[in-house]
């Protein structure tokens, strides 16, 4: 907040950070603003995510949005999920008219961190709309990122680096109380040098370490009416998100972490249960995505977390990302007291070798027994599974098929390896990639390095595996005859002749050499302001 704001900016400041007046909103909605967040996923672009019909706000976004306006800023918000991302949001810069405009990508949602080309094509129209206005543009997300110099030269006049609550509250001072236009010593930053034309990285931002600190989303600014009325129409209960934690301390060697890095925060478990108590008597809120990179990590955090969603009456269902090792009873059984009822697990694969290459730290037997457990709970127990890794052949294919087919899990989502900037597996196949490094939509699946097979192939294992799954839970009379035969025959066929000459092979571990660690077992997480 600059120092020379008028007292109603003062009050706006320090307002209720909790609960502010719905009013004072509609008035901060209608006029200037100084700032205007945005971000570049649009979900009529991805035909996948449109036909399921469940979106969910860009959360990343609304937590800037909040830490800008507990600053004393005039925020706005223009949700680009839902509305015309380009005549919305050229109406968005004429009614706000703000100084600065950051897309600001939802690093929480894995759409957002699939760094897909129609949304970096649309974030590059949304900055040359900004621009037009005058306002001083800012680009953060995973695909920022990783390619700073694309964003840096199509215009963008920084790149948020790391965590951005902080840097965007820093570089709206600077800008807008100070007058400082470019070149900003601030941490967490990169942009381009005027004179010599390098780009310039500021130190890196420290991480936000006490989570609790952070005002909650500002929801009030998106229209939550329209994900409500979607939910309602494709699943007949309204849903939202909410994340307890940051980051993921493990290394799978593909997995790319370009905003929190290996770091780990977790929230106070009664701030989690506060804000879903509020999202269920506000917003009438049924349901809860946790859109955390891992779920229960800490077993002491977990137990808490189900006394205050007890504790403030605010026991819901909810779905979390997890893993198979961090499944057990104590566990599991106060996941199921807090509200549990689905646990999305990142398998990947049913061949220790491949999990061994990933660098997964997973045994393939401890999937059998999380599903069992889960099972026990009556809660859902749901596979993330990942085919094309390199080392991976038809025997490997076979021994993750053989794994769904013996535990049978609930849910599956497949895809295939996808190579991204600044993983141990995007360094040991760059040299093999084209021009096309990423995927247009999320349903894509296209091979972009040597696999054992082409693309075809495993869009036909991704079907059939897929179609047996979700067959295999209907009652026999809903069940289509013959077609899970004829899916499986072309997934086949395709075998024979969609083998790629020349695959990328590599080191693969003898089983008994996995490099599995129980460390976390006995992670004590520190949590600010836990009991």
């Amino acid at each position: 907040m600059c120092e020379n704001e008028d007292e109603e900016a003062i009050v706006a400041g320090h307002a209720n950070r909790r609960l502010v007046e719905p009013m004072r909103h509609a008035l901060e909605n209608a006029r200037t603003a100084d700032v205007l967040l945005t971000h570049a996923y649009h979900l009529a672009h991805d035909p996948k995510q449109l036909e399921r019909g469940q979106p969910y706000p860009p959360l990343g976004t609304l937590y800037a949005a909040a830490a800008a306006r507990e600053n004393g800023f005039r925020v706005a918000v223009f949700d680009s999920m839902l509305e015309d991302p380009e005549a919305g949001f050229a109406r968005s810069l004429q009614e706000h008219k703000p100084r600065v405009v950051i897309l600001y990508e939802d690093s929480f949602n894995y759409l957002s961190k699939m760094c897909l080309l129609r949304s970096r094509e649309l974030s590059w129209k949304m900055r040359a709309a900004a621009a037009a206005t005058g306002a001083i543009v800012i680009a953060h997300g995973s695909d920022a990122a990783d390619h700073i110099e694309e964003y840096l030269e199509q215009g963008f006049d920084a790149v948020l680096l790391g965590e951005g609550e902080q840097t965007v509250c820093d570089l709206l001072d600077a800008i807008l109380c100070r007058g400082q236009v470019s070149e900003w010593r601030i941490p967490g930053l990169a942009w381009r040098d005027r004179s010599s034309g390098r780009v310039v990285r500021t130190e890196a931002r420290s991480r936000q370490r006490d989570l609790s600190l952070l005002p909650f989303p500002a929801r009030d600014l998106a229209r939550l009416s329209d994900y409500a009325d979607a939910w309602s129409r494709s699943t007949g209960y309204i849903s939202t998100n909410v994340v307890a934690s940051r980051g993921c301390p493990f290394r799978c060697n593909w997995c790319a972490k370009p905003v929190f890095g290996n770091s780990y925060s977790l929230r106070p478990a009664e701030s989690v249960a506060e804000e879903i108590a509020e999202l269920k008597s506000s917003y009438g809120i049924e349901h809860i995505w946790f859109a955390d990179d891992i779920f229960a990590l800490s077993a002491r955090w977990t137990e808490e977390f189900a006394d205050a969603m007890e504790h403030y009456g605010a026991v819901l269902p909810f779905k979390i990302q997890s893993r198979a090792d961090l499944m057990r009873p104590g566990t599991v059984a106060d996941l199921k007291r807090a509200g549990c009822s689905e646990v999305w697990m990142g398998v990947e694969s049913g061949a220790q070798s491949v999990l061994n290459a990933m660098d997964k730290g997973l045994r393939v037997e401890g999937v059998a027994a999380a599903r069992e457990l889960l099972r026990g709970y009556g809660i859902r127990a749901c596979y993330f599974l990942q085919f094309g890794y390199p080392g991976e052949g038809l025997k490997e294919i076979e021994a993750t098929i053989d794994l769904v087919r013996s535990t049978q899990p609930d849910d599956i989502g497949v895809s295939v390896s996808y190579p991204l900037p600044n993983t141990l597996f995007y360094d040991r196949v760059s040299e093999q990639l084209g021009d096309k490094r990423n995927w247009v939509d999320s349903a894509e699946l296209s091979m972009m390095f040597r696999s054992a097979y082409s693309t075809e192939f495993y869009r036909s294992l991704r079907n059939a595996l897929h179609f047996e799954v979700t067959e295999g839970h209907l009652p026999a009379e809903r069940r289509t005859a013959g077609k899970l035969r004829m899916l499986w025959k072309e997934v086949y066929a395709l075998e024979a002749v969609c083998r790629t000459a020349r695959p990328t092979s590599l080191p693969i571990y003898p089983q008994q050499s996995t490099p599995y660690s129980r460390e976390h077992e006995s992670m004590d997480v520190s949590v600010a302001g836990a009991r």
